[in-house]
């Protein structure tokens, strides 16, 4: 496989940020991230938190809104276990067209590259941040960096540099024929098992297709971090209300990855952070 130019970037990134392995294997999930140190350890703006509609300031804002979305992205797709999750980059439409994010709390557009996901395991739940004191089963991160920069390199170093994008998702128990884009996406973890394989998600998908059907107009805001090593503070963190089911079959797919210590990829989120008097909105 020709490595993208966005895996080029991340191989140039002094942090295992957006869930990549920096080929050590330095850092786990075994503590949940209790055991991370230097800004993870000392930031007062770190991710996740423990969301609370309750508590949140409700702020009259624009709904959030993905340019170029429903166009297909350029083959192959490719997906890769690495190590701490499986984690695909998301390409150009085949238009060359850059998918993106924008509206809520973010100023100007904010290009889509790569898609992951948290989960957890048989016995427990795996979402990173919490709900009103619930965690749901998996939560889906598609990661992006404001157009004012060159690149996610430069965007990370830069409060506000960074959007991220979640998505709650719960186990539904009752199976049935399920051909979503999201759905395809987990299923070819089947075929990543160990670290650093590799496999393309079949089909033509859009990244609409890929993230499910999230209502944009309702959805917790705040300034965060990260939710890995290094942890750098300089996310606009956008958690959706809603929740997208996924059948348990799929789930079990997820539960059977090894990590880079050939150890079973279960539980890799980290444990919800501090609020340090940070204002969480809410539309």
């Amino acid at each position: 496989m020709q490595a993208s130019a966005f895996h080029k970037l991340l191989l140039l990134l002094p942090l295992a940020f957006f869930e990549m392995t920096n080929g050590s294997g330095d850092w786990d999930y075994l503590s949940n991230g209790k055991d991370w140190g230097d800004l993870c350890a000392t930031g007062k703006l770190q991710s996740p938190i423990a969301l609370d509609k309750s508590k949140a300031v409700k702020k009259p804002m624009p709904k959030v809104w993905f340019g170029h979305n429903t166009l297909e992205l350029r083959r192959p797709l490719w997906l890769k276990n690495n190590g701490h999750t499986i984690n695909m980059d998301i390409p150009t439409t085949i238009k060359g067209w850059k998918p993106f994010i924008a509206g809520g709390r973010l100023r100007g557009r904010y290009y889509a590259v790569g898609m992951h996901i948290h989960w957890g395991s048989k016995n427990s739940p795996g979402a990173e941040h919490s709900l009103n004191k619930f965690r749901y089963d998996a939560e889906v991160h598609i990661v992006c960096y404001s157009s004012k920069y060159n690149d996610i390199v430069e965007a990370v170093e830069h409060k506000g540099g960074i959007a991220v994008v979640a998505i709650f998702l719960a186990i539904e128990r009752k199976n049935k024929p399920d051909t979503s884009g999201l759905r395809k996406f987990i299923d070819a973890s089947a075929r990543i098992p160990y670290h650093n394989s590799n496999t393309t998600i079949p089909g033509v998908y859009s990244l609409n297709d890929l993230m499910g059907n999230p209502d944009l107009e309702h959805f917790y805001s705040y300034d965060g971090s990260l939710t890995t090593p290094g942890c750098h503070e300089s996310v606009i963190w956008t958690v959706f209300s809603t929740v997208e089911r996924v059948y348990i079959e799929a789930f079990g797919r997820l539960w059977k990855l090894l990590d880079h210590s050939h150890n079973k990829l279960i539980n890799n989120f980290r444990t919800v952070q501090a609020l340090n008097n940070r204002t969480v909105y809410y539309r």
